[in-house]
């Protein structure tokens, strides 16, 4: 039977364009989730399930596109998913070595970013701004929100969904995180993550996947690596 997976895709508009949640009914959440907004350990979460990363990819247009795990060494070269082509910032952004200080760690994955995903990227990177975390920070949270949900905006996924995770970075209204209001605004949600990373002591020196994990406490704490290139791409030319 075929089915028709953009009928699970209903848009909830908050404002223009920060408080925009994609709710998608009967998809699974796309990463390990977020618990409290501290550095404290807590209970693992479950991890993504494949079904979901399938209907959200044909519902937004993304099944080809994507990048599939086995094809790594085939970058897709879409939107700000690319670094400068001659290894050089531009001026005034920050270098590559500012952006990945400890190298990456595995294989990388990347995928072509539509207007929404552009938008949330942006919001974390001003937030990482506002909050004093710089642009290391920047990388660690864009990152961060590429595993947990593909820099989408995600409201209840019913079923399937964490408990009660949403936004950006899967985050809990049960765990303190805030309201579902606050947690699916970009800015507030990215402004807690960085909160509760500028908690952990001495999170400038931590790999990625250590730094992200220490705050979300996932079943996947190594998914966060994978998405560090991609991520510095997007903080270079947004810095």
């Amino acid at each position: 039977m075929k089915v028709d997976f953009t009928r699970w895709l209903p848009a909830i508009a908050k404002d223009s364009y920060r408080k925009t949640a994609l709710s998608v009914a009967g998809v699974a959440a796309l990463g390990g989730l977020a618990l409290a907004p501290t550095a404290a350990a807590a209970p693992v979460t479950s991890g993504p399930h494949q079904g979901a990363v399938a209907a959200i990819d044909l519902a937004t247009g993304k099944a080809k596109a994507a990048t599939p795990a086995h094809h790594q060494d085939q970058p897709v070269e879409s939107g700000l998913t690319t670094g400068s082509p001659t290894g050089k910032p531009p001026a005034g952004k920050p270098s590559r070595e500012q952006l990945i200080p400890h190298g990456i760690e595995g294989a990388q994955s990347r995928i072509p970013l539509d207007d929404a995903q552009l938008a949330n990227a942006r919001a974390i990177v001003d937030a990482a701004k506002k909050t004093g975390v710089g642009d290391r920070g920047a990388v660690i949270g864009v990152a961060t929100s590429l595993q947990e949900s593909k820099l989408y905006n995600l409201g209840h996924l019913g079923a399937y969904n964490d408990h009660d995770s949403q936004g950006l970075f899967q985050q809990r209204p049960s765990s303190g995180w805030g309201t579902p209001d606050q947690i699916t605004d970009p800015e507030y949600a990215a402004t807690a993550f960085f909160t509760a990373l500028k908690n952990i002591g001495g999170w400038q020196d931590l790999p990625l996947t250590a730094a992200a994990q220490t705050v979300q406490v996932s079943a996947f704490p190594y998914a966060y690596a994978q998405w560090e290139e991609q991520a510095a791409d997007i903080v270079q030319q947004m810095w």
